[in-house]
């Protein structure tokens, strides 16, 4: 044989031309076709998921006497869907008629960037799902001693209970810190399967073709 069994297998990623690569090729595109849709199936899922989630809150918090925050996490959550949506148009751009690691690095850069999009968004709309609780419950038609306890008559200054508002503003800027993080984590529970297949198939392409 001139060409030894390895050689082969790395002409073939390059060239097409050896008579087993193709059927590994149509592998790894069934493979990254498979995993690339089982995202956007689940993503698409997801945000209207959110959608339904937000009607459904927007209305309780009418019913139960706290508009403020259903109106507030109304908003929120569907600002979340509109910026997911624009990022997701990036996605469907991607060709397709290119090699199967071509377009699973296509997709992994697309990743990378909606993940860190999001992450910096996190760092905000997690405080302000705290602050939107807060304020529902403030300028609820509930007692506020109820909602608040007796100690936020501890220590007034012109009205304002200190304690209480030092304790929002710490939590608040927890959130706000690490928002990012929490942000993570969730993707690690939605995509953490999806990501961690993604990366071996990248690895083990880059492999064949090393």
């Amino acid at each position: 044989m001139d060409k030894s069994i390895e050689s082969i297998w790395k002409e073939g990623f390059l060239k097409n031309d050896a008579l087993l690569v193709p059927k590994l090729n149509d592998l790894y595109n069934q493979k990254s076709t498979h995993l690339v849709d089982k995202f956007k199936r689940r993503f698409k899922v997801n945000l209207k998921a959110i959608v339904i989630f937000s009607f459904i809150v927007l209305i309780l918090s009418f019913l139960v006497g706290i508009p403020v925050m259903g109106v507030m996490m109304f908003f929120l959550f569907n600002g979340l869907v509109i910026v997911n949506n624009k990022l997701l148009k990036g996605l469907e751009k991607i060709d397709k008629n290119v090699s199967s690691y071509q377009y699973l690095k296509s997709f992994n850069d697309w990743m990378k960037e909606q993940i860190s999009v999001n992450r910096r968004m996190a760092g905000f709309y997690y405080p302000y799902i705290f602050i939107a609780l807060t304020l529902g419950f403030w300028f609820s038609s509930f007692n506020q001693d109820d909602i608040l306890g007796n100690f936020h008559q501890i220590y007034l200054v012109n009205g304002i209970p200190v304690y209480w508002t030092i304790s929002f503003l710490l939590i608040t800027g927890l959130l706000a810190i690490f928002g990012g993080r929490i942000y993570t984590w969730e993707v690690g529970v939605f995509y953490g399967n999806i990501i961690n297949k993604l990366e071996e198939l990248i690895t083990d392409i880059e492999e064949l073709r090393s």
